[in-house]
């Protein structure tokens, strides 16, 4: 007969580090957002510029 005993793990994360890891992942999505944003901003295709350019303008950010 096999024994087993079932565990749960527990998080013992600090709050401070579960807020730092937040902050970090929040970061990390903006920038991407950003890149992305750019990237399509000056990409060739004149559908995609206007789609950035326009999501650009809407954020009132100045690009001419």
């Amino acid at each position: 007969m096999i024994n087993s005993t079932v565990t749960s793990k527990v998080d013992t994360e600090a709050p401070s580090q579960a807020l730092a890891n937040n902050s970090v992942q929040m970061v990390a999505a903006a920038i991407l957002g950003m890149v992305v944003l750019m990237g399509v901003g000056f990409a060739p295709m004149d559908v995609a510029h206007n789609a950035a350019h326009d999501t650009r303008h809407s954020f009132a950010f100045p690009c001419h």
